[in-house]
């Protein structure tokens, strides 16, 4: 089939990770697909424009309201991946929640990353709860073996050498729901009591408000760095030689570099909501802090606890490789676009057999 699939598109985002890794299944299987920025498009008539001069036959949504709302009415099937801020923020917000439900109408498929996104969906429109299938992130990671850590370290400004630095790694777009601010004052205090710890923020410049007031509180705090957003490669090869990956975010679907971080053998720090909750077993798999105080006192501990640390890391390479399979994923989206060429008609998606 010849396939458009709608994301958000902002490079170096999960977004972009995630649905760069569903067009390759998909591609994998035969089908050709056309990715598109859903940002590009003002109106479904401009989607309506690309369908008739590409000769797409069926569509893929990343996002329910920002790509799904794009796709109604052309008479192509189609099936949407919720997205985190579907169901943490947009849903709340009366005329999207109405624009999403008449979208789910429509779909013929509806994916989840956790059961815990399933069951708020199906509480909000219930109508579609039939259609709604949980499928995990499928993780790979892939650190340049060419990248420079020494180099990295230097352009960050850590002097610390690398034998006695505790660097941990925030990665976020700078924008509200990632909160970027919120662990600053805490580590830079805390820094002070204990100066091989580093907390270093990377990712790219979303929201220019927000941007502007991160750059100016990191210049003026001790023991935080902020670093342009990076290629993959590179940044996996940070994370894998980082003390810790860390989540601050105020609301989460699934992230992708916490699961990255448990696959390179990196303890997880993350802020206690239910996005991170749903993949961190707190002093299982990872911490879950509820507050900055709290997260100082984990922190504290995993460095002077190793045997914490790598009974962390052990459980979490553990989970990653029985809960995040990357073939599984391919398998269930490969199925799932099935549908949408009429060969499984009226059997709801959640209820196929996976094997």
């Amino acid at each position: 089939m010849r396939l458009l699939f709608l994301a958000v598109l902002r490079p170096h985002t999960g977004n972009a990770v995630t649905a760069q890794r569903v067009r390759d299944h998909l591609e994998a299987a035969g089908h050709v697909c056309l990715l598109k920025d859903a940002g590009d498009f003002d109106s479904p008539a401009a989607v309506a424009n690309l369908i008739q001069a590409e000769g797409l036959e069926a569509a893929l949504a990343l996002h329910l309201y920002r790509g799904g709302r794009l796709l109604q009415g052309h008479g192509i099937p189609f099936g949407i991946v919720f997205g985190g801020t579907d169901l943490n923020e947009d849903v709340h917000q009366g005329e999207k929640n109405q624009v999403m439900g008449k979208v789910l109408q429509e779909a013929r498929f509806a994916v989840a990353f956790t059961e815990s996104m399933k069951a708020a969906a199906r509480r909000h429109w219930p109508h579609a709860k039939s259609k709604i299938y949980v499928q995990s992130q499928g993780i790979t990671t892939v650190p340049d073996a060419a990248f420079r850590w020494d180099a990295f370290l230097r352009r960050a400004e850590i002097n610390q050498g690398a034998d006695n630095l505790h660097l941990f790694l925030l990665i976020c777009g700078l924008r509200p729901v990632k909160d970027p601010l919120y662990l600053v004052d805490a580590f830079s205090e805390w820094h002070r009591e204990e100066p091989s710890a580093y907390l270093v923020i990377v990712g790219p410049e979303v929201d220019p408000v927000l941007t502007r007031e991160v750059k100016a509180k990191v210049q003026r705090s001790v023991g935080v760095r902020l670093v342009p957003e990076m290629r993959q490669g590179d940044l996996h090869m940070v994370m894998k030689n980082c003390f810790a990956l860390v989540n601050s975010s105020v609301s989460e679907g699934m992230s992708a570099a916490i699961l990255e971080a448990m696959t390179l053998d990196v303890p997880v720090l993350a802020r206690n909501i239910p996005g991170n909750a749903a993949v961190v077993r707190h002093g299982v798999t990872g911490l879950l802090f509820s507050d900055p105080q709290e997260f100082v006192q984990l922190a504290r501990r995993l460095i002077h606890d190793p045997a914490l640390g790598a009974e962390l890391v052990a459980n979490g390479r553990t989970y990653v490789s029985t809960h995040h399979s990357w073939q599984a994923e391919r398998d269930t989206y490969q199925r799932l676009v099935r549908t949408l060429q009429g060969t499984r008609t009226g059997r709801p998606a959640d209820q196929w057999p996976l094997e």
